[in-house]
C-alpha cells in the first residue's frame, strides 16, 4: 500500500473554500477579542450592575419555557446558530474535503482527539488530587476556539502554507463536534422523551426535505426553529439541534448546481455566526468581575489550574504527540514542505479555548467557581495566543525566506 503524505497540497477548489473560510474566521476573531475586552471592562468598572442587570434581563414568550434571560439566548440560541454553521463545515470535510479520505483524515483527526484528551485527563488528575477540586469540570478545557485562533494566525502567520492554516480548521471543526457530543453525553441532566423524540422528529423531515431537494426558506426556518424548540425543552442542550441538522444538509451538487445547499448556508450564515453570534456570547459570559474574587486566587484553584495547564500544556502535546504517534504507525508522512515544528505551533495555537470552553464553564460551576474558571479560560487563551504568535512567526520566516528564494516553487 502507498504511504500517505497528510498536509499536502490541497485542490484548487478546496483552496478557495479554505480561504474564504479564514477570511470569515479571522474577521469574527477580531470582533470576539473586541467583544471579550468590552466585557472585562464593563464587568469591572462602576457600571458593573448595568453589565449585571444586562445579562440577566429576561425577555420572550412564557410558551414553551421561551422566556430567557440575555445570557441564556445567546448560549442556547446564538451559539445554535454558531454549531449548525459548524455541522455544516464538518459535513462539507467528511462528503468532500479533506476528511473524506479517511487514511488522510486519520491524522487530524486523531490530533483533535489527542488534544481534547491529554488536557482532560490533566484536569481531572489535578483536581482528583485536591481536595477541594471539581473533576466534574473536565470538558472546560478541550475546546479550541476556532475564531480566536485564526485570528492570531492571520496577524502572524501569513507566510505559512494554506495546508497547514487547513489543518488547523479540520482540527477544530473536529475538536467543536467532540465538545458538542461532549455537552450532549455528559452534562445533560436530565431528558425529557418526549420532547426529544419531536426534535427527532423535526430532523427527519429536515433530512426528507433535503432529499426531495426542496429549496423554501419557508419551510426550513420554521422547522430548524421548531426542532430547535423541542431539542431545549427536551433537557438537552439546544446547541446539539444546530450542529445535528446542519449535519443533515445536503453537500454534494447535483447537475447545474453551482453549489450544494450546505455551502450556500454556510456562506450566507458564516458571517452572521462569526460577526454576531459568537462575539454577542462572548459579551456575556466574559464579564468577569475580578474584584469579587481576587485574580491571583481564583487562578490558585483547582479548577483553574486545570483548565490553564490544560489548555496551554496539554493540548500542543495531545495535538503534536497523537499526530506523530498516527502518522508513525500508520505509515503516514508529513508533507515535505512541512515541518513537525508547524504541527506544535498549531498545537500551541489549540490552546486557546474560549467559546466553547466559556460554555461548558458555564454548565459546569456555580458562583466563585464559575467566575474563577472563566477567569482561568482567558488567561489559558492569551498566553496560547502569545506562545503561538512567537512560535508562528518564527516559522513564518522561514517559509518567508524560502519563498524569496525559490519564487517560483
Amino acid at each position: 500500500m502507498q504511504p500517505v503524505e497528510f498536509l499536502s497540497r490541497l485542490p484548487l477548489p478546496e483552496r478557495g473554500y479554505i480561504r474564504e473560510r479564514l477570511r470569515d474566521e479571522t474577521v469574527g476573531g477580531i470582533l470576539l477579542l473586541i467583544a471579550a475586552t468590552i466585557a472585562l471592562i464593563w464587568a469591572n468598572s462602576r457600571w458593573s450592575d448595568s453589565y449585571t442587570s444586562f445579562i440577566s434581563f429576561e425577555f420572550g414568550p412564557d410558551f414553551m419555557h421561551l422566556h430567557l434571560s440575555v445570557a441564556h439566548w445567546a448560549q442556547d440560541g446564538l451559539l445554535a446558530i454558531f454549531f449548525f454553521v459548524i455541522g455544516l463545515e464538518l459535513k462539507h470535510e467528511l462528503v468532500v474535503g479533506s476528511l473524506s479520505n479517511m487514511r488522510r483524515a486519520a491524522v487530524p483527526i486523531a490530533a483533535a482527539i489527542g488534544g481534547m484528551a491529554v488536557p482532560a485527563l490533566i484536569y481531572v488528575g489535578i483536581n482528583l488530587s485536591a481536595p477541594n477540586g471539581e473533576p466534574g469540570g473536565w470538558g472546560t478545557p478541550m475546546a479550541t476556539d476556532i475564531a480566536f485562533a485564526l485570528a492570531v494566525l492571520a496577524v502572524v502567520g501569513k507566510h505559512l502554507p494554506i495546508a497547514l492554516r487547513a489543518f488547523l480548521l479540520t482540527l477544530a471543526v473536529v475538536d467543536d463536534l467532540g465538545a458538542i457530543l461532549v455537552i450532549a453525553i455528559f452534562y445533560t441532566d436530565s431528558i425529557t422523551l418526549t420532547w426529544l423524540a419531536l426534535s427527532i422528529l423535526g430532523m427527519g423531515a429536515y433530512a426528507w426535505a433535503q432529499q426531495r431537494r426542496i429549496r423554501s426558506a419557508w419551510l426550513y426556518v420554521p422547522l430548524g426553529l421548531i426542532t430547535w424548540v423541542f431539542m431545549l425543552n427536551s433537557g438537552v442542550h439546544a446547541t446539539v439541534a444546530g450542529v445535528a441538522l446542519g449535519l443533515l444538509t445536503r453537500v454534494r451538487r447535483d447537475p447545474g448546481e453551482q453549489s450544494s445547499p450546505a455551502d450556500r448556508l454556510a456562506h450566507r450564515l458564516h458571517p452572521l455566526s462569526a460577526g454576531f453570534c459568537v462575539p454577542v456570547f462572548a459579551l456575556v459570559a466574559a464579564g468577569v468581575d475580578v474584584r469579587t474574587i481576587g485574580f491571583a486566587t481564583a487562578l490558585g484553584t483547582p479548577v483553574a489550574l486545570g483548565i490553564v495547564i490544560g489548555l496551554v500544556v496539554g493540548k500542543p502535546i495531545g495535538i503534536l504527540g497523537t499526530s506523530w504517534l498516527v502518522a508513525r504507525f500508520t505509515g503516514a508522512s508529513l508533507s515535505s514542505s512541512l515541518s513537525w515544528l508547524d504541527i506544535a505551533a498549531v498545537g500551541l495555537l489549540g490552546g486557546i479555548g474560549f467559546t466553547v470552553a466559556l460554555l461548558i464553564a458555564d454548565l459546569s460551576f456555580l458562583g466563585d467557581t464559575l467566575d474563577a474558571s472563566k477567569i482561568a479560560v482567558l488567561v489559558a487563551s492569551v498566553v496560547s495566543a502569545l506562545l503561538a504568535g512567537i512560535a508562528l512567526k518564527l516559522r513564518g520566516r522561514r517559509y518567508a525566506a524560502l519563498a524569496a528564494a525559490d519564487p517560483d516553487a
